[in-house]
């Protein structure tokens, strides 16, 4: 019998153990001394901003509570999200033949609730997003994006670090080898500090300097607010970089390489695109590094809803003053609902983003052209964003995002990404990234020979790499070498119990091999996880059975 493994991996009811804690305020980061010590000087900087959704970005999970129930009709799970005796929970629920039910502890909020709001949960020491969350604008709880049409609970959606830290301050990076387990206490403060934009301040507290990001070169400071408010299509981390090493000061590109798509229209909004959208805004071309986020947006302070209009009517009419007065606007005119109209996000249900490519004419005006057009390249080709000559020639991060380009359903990425990988494998031949990945496109192609060499050089350089050791062992199971791949799955599984296709690949090998209390460990530990896998359910119904056997 052939066993079905799980296929190609992308680079992508039980109560809780102990429980994630912020630092006690005498474990921060080095150099770092908190918003405290900069309220003794900045009082009323500090205090505006304690009011900003920025400072209110993360913090604990019973802290502010949106506690509220509903009912996902298309898994027909029931969500109940609620606070007893002093700890948040998220109760679910399923009645009927596919009965499921049980709790997770909820630790930390993430987003300030102004336009939504997600919450944390550890699962024996990992941590996760919650599969549910509040949205501000239609006031309801729904699915977290992206999982609006699951059929299962998804409970094992890692909180990776790419996420956590653009809402958190201080964050430890996650144990090595491992996507989403941190290093305990995970973060220093909650919500983004003053450090987060003006560096470490224990030089400044002693009389020294500090960042003022106003002083820096434009390109430093547009770093500091694109760190968090720069999407673009695929974001690649740097040889031997990673994003949350970022400091205010540096060069965010020296870090993470961003890129989109020239082939893509900007017809549609995503919530953290604002960079991407104001490029492509007459203001911001006209007045290139002279205009920044913060010639709109204070950062220490926002306007009330009383407040808005007339805020941001004064920041238009420092450039359009003359302007505003030859159209005959009204006196007291919006500028902002004609010209930065908000609109649904594309990435996120029930979420309003507002139009940062400030557009002269109505939406469906400005794209129709762009809209008509016939002309598409033959593969989505991707362009550095900053565009610069440096990023433009650099054949390893382009590579390495053409890749995922594939890896995430564009085949006709594919053939791009396999001629860019090779002649950056020639480059930087122990790379093991770009080892990983190429193995990841001959696999795909059919190729297993090639891509078993990659990978195994690939691990023989780091031998953490989850993928390469999840897909080698695909490889090596298809051809009836089953101890290999055992021992590559076990190693990936202890450190991304998360990843249930792992999980389920190791139990149908040792069920195959009649090692049926070993195989049942491994599809328990995967539903420790994931309570609601169909598949896992099933399976450990027939290995419960007397004889067990394995599921078909």
């Amino acid at each position: 019998m052939r066993i079905p493994f799980a296929g190609l991996l992308l680079f992508a009811t039980r109560l809780l153990g102990q429980a994630i804690q912020p630092l006690p305020t005498n474990e921060t980061p080095s150099g770092y001394v908190g918003n405290e010590a900069c309220a003794r000087c900045h009082s009323s900087i500090t205090e505006s901003y304690e009011r900003t959704a920025m400072a209110r970005a993360s913090g604990p999970a019973e802290a502010d509570l949106i506690s509220g129930d509903f009912t996902h009709e298309k898994s027909a799970v029931h969500y109940r999200i609620y606070n007893e005796n002093g700890r948040v929970w998220l109760n679910f629920e399923r009645r009927g033949a596919a009965s499921v039910s049980g709790k997770r502890q909820l630790l930390f909020y993430i987003g300030s609730g102004r336009r939504g709001r997600s919450y944390l949960f550890a699962t024996d020491g990992f941590l996760f997003e919650a599969p549910v969350n509040w949205y501000a604008d239609e006031h309801v709880w729904d699915m977290t994006p992206a999982y609006q049409d699951v059929k299962e609970i998804p409970l094992n959606l890692p909180a990776n670090p790419s996420c956590l830290q653009c809402h958190v301050s201080g964050m430890r990076p996650p144990l090595k080898g491992t996507e989403n387990r941190y290093r305990e206490p995970i973060f220093a403060y909650n919500g983004v500090a003053c450090e987060r934009c003006h560096g470490p301040g224990a030089a400044h507290v002693s009389g020294g300097p500090i960042i003022n990001p106003a002083k820096l070169s434009p390109a430093r400071r547009d770093s500091i607010c694109m760190e968090c408010h720069l999407e673009g299509n695929v974001a690649i981390e740097r040889a031997g970089r990673h994003g949350y090493d970022f400091r205010p000061g540096d060069l965010l590109s020296d870090y993470v390489r961003h890129y989109v798509l020239a082939s893509a229209p900007q017809k549609s909004l995503g919530a953290v695109t604002q960079v991407e959208a104001l490029s492509q805004s007459e203001c911001k071309r006209k007045s290139g590094e002279a205009m920044s986020c913060t010639s709109c947006h204070n950062p220490h302070a926002s306007p009330s809803a009383e407040q808005r209009v007339s805020y941001y009517r004064r920041k238009c009419l420092v450039c359009h003053g003359e302007a505003f007065g030859a159209k005959h606007h009204p006196e007291q005119a919006d500028c902002t609902r004609c010209h930065m109209p908000a609109s649904l996000s594309t990435d996120i249900a029930h979420t309003q983003v507002t139009d940062h490519r400030i557009p002269r004419r109505s939406d469906a005006e400005t794209l129709q052209p762009l809209l008509n057009s016939n002309t598409r390249p033959p593969s989505p080709r991707l362009v550095p964003f900053p565009f610069s000559e440096d990023a433009e020639h650099d054949v390893r991060d382009l590579a390495l995002a053409q890749a995922f380009l594939a890896q995430t359903g564009k085949d006709s990425a594919a053939s791009e990404a396999q001629r860019l990988l090779h002649v950056a494998v020639l480059q930087s031949p122990n790379d093991p990234a770009l080892l990983s990945a190429l193995g990841y496109i001959e696999q795909k192609r059919g190729a297993v020979d090639s891509a078993r060499e990659l990978y195994q050089k690939a691990l023989t350089l780091e031998p953490d790499l989850i993928d390469a050791a999840a897909n080698l062992g695909v490889i090596e199971a298809n051809q009836g070498r089953l101890r290999e791949p055992i021992r590559l799955w076990q190693s990936a599984f202890e450190r991304a119990p998360g990843r249930s296709a792992i999980g389920m690949n190791i139990a149908r090998v040792l069920c195959g091999a009649g090692e049926f209390d070993r195989a049942r460990s491994s599809v328990l530990r995967v539903l420790e996880f994931n309570p609601d896998m169909a598949a896992a359910k099933e399976m450990l119904q027939h290995l419960n059975r007397t004889p067990p056997m394995c599921a078909q």
